[in-house]
């Protein structure tokens, strides 16, 4: 596994071979929203924006996993306006929303997390590779990360 970070804007996982990516995602994810000063939030909103960040890696990097073949890589963007994640994979197709249960099927595990990556973020799609896909998404930063304040951020881990 490789990981190459900058505190300034793209952070950079390779996950192909891998164990455990959505753990290791997360973690990531985690550190660079923290060198990004996302984390600690001061504001409930960056707050609630971080997490949703965090469930959001989680939500495409386990589809990957169960509808990909595995991911090959995570990707983080992060810029004044607006944070890109990027995971891509082996397979060509392209993600599809699963259609609404039944109410006898609510309750059931599974299937949830388009629905989830729609409602948290601001836009999202896929884009054909030539070996596979990349699912793509965009969360708008919250505002206290738009102005963070300079200084040193700490190690953002192996490269």
């Amino acid at each position: 596994m490789e990981e190459r970070g900058s505190p300034d804007r793209t952070w950079y996982l390779v996950l192909d071979g891998a164990t455990d990516v959505v753990t290791r995602s997360r973690d990531f994810a985690r550190r660079a929203l923290a060198a990004w000063h996302w984390l600690p939030a001061a504001t409930q909103e960056a707050r609630d924006t971080a997490e949703d960040v965090l469930l959001l890696v989680s939500e495409v990097v386990a589809n990957a996993c169960l509808h990909g073949g595995g991911p090959n890589a995570l990707l983080l963007d992060c810029d004044e306006d607006r944070l890109r994640i990027e995971v891509t994979d082996g397979s060509p197709a392209p993600p599809v929303p699963l259609p609404a249960r039944s109410p006898s099927q609510a309750g059931q595990p599974g299937g949830h997390g388009l629905l989830i990556v729609d409602r948290l973020a601001r836009s999202w799609g896929s884009q054909p590779k030539p070996d596979g896909k990349c699912v793509w998404l965009e969360v708008a930063a919250p505002a206290a990360a738009r102005h963070p304040v300079s200084g040193p951020v700490g190690d953002p881990g192996p490269r």
